[in-house]
């Protein structure tokens, strides 16, 4: 690993440092290459569990950089892999633009796993390391998350030429912004796949990009799952008879996912509905509520989150860039989680409706285990509105 490459933000900023996983694209390749190494720029603090942060399909649109100094040593198995429901033979399972560190570890893994640097070349997925990680996290921190891009010099061994950042600056300044990119039809499923189907009860899922470890939680506790894609209508929805629907995680901004917030709303009342992370912004904003762009976001494993009904404060794996806005709450919403650091939203319930909602990952285990229990949540949710008759 000792090809020189460059880590460039929209502001002109550039960032010196060596290249790792797949070949970047030089400025010439931009035009027809470019977007596989480009994306917004966001810190994750975990310190370890890189392999579900590359293969989560969250991260869509995103180069990732890692706070913690040192990333590698334990290389990666596939089987680890968080992306998606379907089959992933063939596939690229990384969802991430590129990856960010500071010190990339070179040395020998377990046998049965890949390292690091083999496994991002293998999904196409470029990374740099040698980066001063620590300033450009506050950079981010104070200013807020940008688009950049990771690009390597038209000639190897030496800097980029006044030439080549007129045309790398120019080209980050035309890409899109994270704020109405519609990124969920570039991921998820295309057909129906069907899981434990003489389970019980019996969930629905809406794939806007979802984690695999969503869907091991809910077959480990005996449900059958049916996974449709974001494009399902509400009314194929309602044809499979399901007891309950969830609505996964995902990229982008949810206000841009309008079709899909209308078939969310044609669902409102009919069944119990539960979200997770892009989902539970996607109930909210079916309600009648709205969302904003944070200035950094929430990425990483150690973020408190206190249940308002019992004051319990547990660790959450979070990986967002949107919140629901609590002053545009209608008629019925109420906050069910918040968040310790920054009282911003991390769940509602509704008065009248069978709704429940998070906004972190509760199939994630960075506590290990803190919030698991969610998905119990949404069991008892099923057996609630069968008891009760209401939904």
């Amino acid at each position: 690993m000792n090809v020189i490459s460059f880590l460039i933000l929209d502001d002109g900023t550039i960032f010196k440092g060596r290249a790792f996983g797949a070949p970047t694209p030089t400025a010439d390749e931009l035009s027809r290459d470019g977007e596989r190494a480009s994306g917004e720029v966001v810190f994750n603090t975990g310190m370890s569990g890189y392999p579900e942060i590359v293969t989560d399909p969250s991260y869509l649109g995103q180069l990732v950089v890692m706070t913690s100094p040192h990333i590698g040593n334990y290389g990666v198995d596939e089987n680890w892999s968080e992306y998606g429901a379907g089959n992933k033979d063939g596939k690229q399972i990384t969802g991430l633009s590129g990856l960010i560190v500071r010190s990339l570890y070179n040395g020998v893994v377990s046998e049965e796993r890949m390292s690091l640097d083999f496994f991002l070349k293998k999904n196409n997925t470029p990374g740099i390391a040698d980066i001063d990680t620590r300033a450009l996290t506050l950079k981010l921190r104070d200013e807020g998350s940008s688009n950049g891009i990771i690009i390597r010099p038209e000639n190897e061994g030496e800097g980029l030429s006044e030439e080549e950042i007129l045309i790398i600056t120019s080209y980050l300044n035309n890409f899109p912004s994270m704020e109405g990119r519609n990124l969920v039809s570039k991921t998820g499923i295309k057909e129906r796949v069907e899981l434990n189907v003489a389970g019980s009860p019996y969930f629905t899922v809406v794939d806007c990009g979802i984690k695999t470890n969503i869907i091991r939680n809910l077959v480990s506790r005996g449900c059958r799952v049916t996974v449709v894609p974001s494009a399902a209508t509400s009314e194929e929805i309602l044809k499979i008879e399901s007891d309950i629907v969830l609505i996964s995680n995902g990229p982008g901004d949810p206000a841009a996912l309008t079709d899909i917030i209308i078939q969310i709303r044609k669902l409102l009342g009919k069944l119990p509905l539960t979200g997770i992370c892009l989902g539970h912004q996607l109930i909210s904003l079916a309600l009648g509520a709205e969302t904003e762009k944070m200035k950094f976001g929430h990425h990483g494993i150690n973020h408190p989150v206190r249940d308002e009904e019992t004051g319990r404060v547990f660790i959450t794996s979070q990986n967002h860039g949107f919140t629901v806005k609590e002053n545009s709450f209608t008629e019925g919403m109420e906050v069910w989680m918040r968040n310790s650091n920054d009282a911003s939203i991390e769940g509602i319930k509704h008065k009248k409706l069978s709704v429940l909602t998070t906004q972190f990952h509760p199939e994630a285990a960075p506590g290990p285990h803190d919030s698991l229990w969610i998905f119990d949540e949404f069991i008892k949710m099923i057996e609630i509105k069968s008891a009760k008759g209401m939904i």
